[in-house]
């Protein structure tokens, strides 16, 4: 039984979670198929078959984070397994926030442990007024480890102090404040929301989307020094003299839509999901 689903239509790719009877909590099955969604999206983004990522999930919870059976088969796990079912749960991390194209998180209510990871190895969130966000792993004498450095690059780190020793529940507001969530709108905009933001990442030009994540991850390891200084100019300058840049610019002289905003522009990219 697949737990979770990859629909993509007209280069936008919707993955959703879907065990809803349990909150759409994490096992292993459901990571590992999400790995091997997201190496099959990883190889579509670079080629330019996926413009953009939609995560979401079924049902009343974005995710409860740990399936309750999957944390009773750890309890017997040696360092060994466990040590394997982490590095599984890394690559997910890892994989998701790597993709090269835009990604958007839809949060429509409780986003739980390693769920919060989630959210935060997506370029974008946009969550309902119900979205409630914890890092509860201290509860059960564990620790937010392999999400820590998405959450706590998100947060900041004295934010992340706070939220992963106490375990406290942060509301929407508190998750937007913090700038974990984006945009914060009514359980009944939340699917217009996302489809509205969809619609201002396509608008962007495909290459230099992928050019600017690839950048930003770049620059961040080293914002201030001659290679990084070298680095920025070597992109802005290849991307001038690129199509869609020599596109784009033509496009805003001509006072028109660049060819990838209309080749968007007649449909909604892809079926919405709930």
């Amino acid at each position: 039984m697949a737990y979770s689903t990859l629909m993509i239509e007209k280069g936008v790719a919707r993955l959703t979670l879907n065990r809803p009877e349990v909150h759409n909590a994490f096992d292993d099955s459901l990571i590992t198929e999400l790995n091997e969604h997201l190496n099959r999206l990883h190889v579509l983004a670079e080629a330019g078959e996926v413009r953009a990522v939609v995560l979401g999930s079924e049902g009343k919870s974005f995710s409860a984070g740990a399936d309750l059976n999957w944390m009773k088969r750890m309890v017997d796990y040696d360092l060994k397994d466990n040590l394997a079912d982490s590095r599984k749960l890394a690559t997910l991390m890892h994989g998701l926030d790597t993709l090269p194209c835009p990604t958007l998180c839809r949060v429509q209510g409780a986003a739980f442990g390693g769920a919060v990871g989630l959210a935060a190895c997506c370029d974008v969130v946009v969550a309902s007024v119900k979205a409630k966000f914890c890092l509860s792993e201290v509860k059960i004498g564990l620790s937010p480890a392999v999400i820590s450095p998405y959450v706590q690059r998100a947060l900041g780190e004295r934010q992340m102090r706070r939220y992963a020793l106490t375990a406290e529940v942060m509301d929407a507001p508190t998750a937007l404040a913090l700038g974990l969530a984006h945009q914060v709108v009514e359980l009944d905009a939340l699917d217009d929301a996302v489809d509205a933001m969809l619609a201002t990442l396509l608008a962007g030009s495909p290459q230099a989307q992928r050019a600017t994540k690839a950048l930003l991850a770049s620059v961040v390891q080293s914002p201030d020094s001659d290679a990084t200084r070298e680095h920025t100019c070597q992109v802005i300058a290849r991307l001038r003299v690129s199509q869609e840049g020599q596109e784009g610019l033509s496009s805003f002289f001509e006072k028109r839509r660049p060819v990838w905003a209309e080749s968007n522009n007649t449909s909604n990219a892809s079926e919405r999901r709930s």
